[in-house]
C-alpha cells in the first residue's frame, strides 16, 4: 500500500498524524509533509484510520 498527501488540500488538522503517527510525518505547524510513502503491511490500518480521519480528504491510499 502506498499513502500519498495532497499538501494543497491539507490544512494542518494533523488528526492523521494522531491516529498513525508511524505513517504519517507532520511540521512544526502540524501540516502533513508525507508526500508519498510505502506503508508496511503491519501499518496498513493505521494508514486508513489516518487517512479516514482527514476531513479535508487530503490521504489517498493506493493499493
Amino acid at each position: 500500500m502506498r499513502a500519498t498527501v495532497d499538501q494543497e488540500r491539507c490544512v494542518g488538522h494533523a488528526l492523521c498524524a494522531a491516529r498513525a503517527p508511524e505513517v504519517y510525518e507532520l511540521d512544526d505547524l502540524g501540516y502533513n509533509v508525507t508526500k508519498s510513502t510505502e506503508v508496511p503491511a503491519n501499518l496498513e490500518e493505521q494508514a486508513r484510520f489516518g487517512a479516514q480521519a482527514c476531513p479535508e480528504i487530503a490521504i489517498q491510499l493506493h493499493d
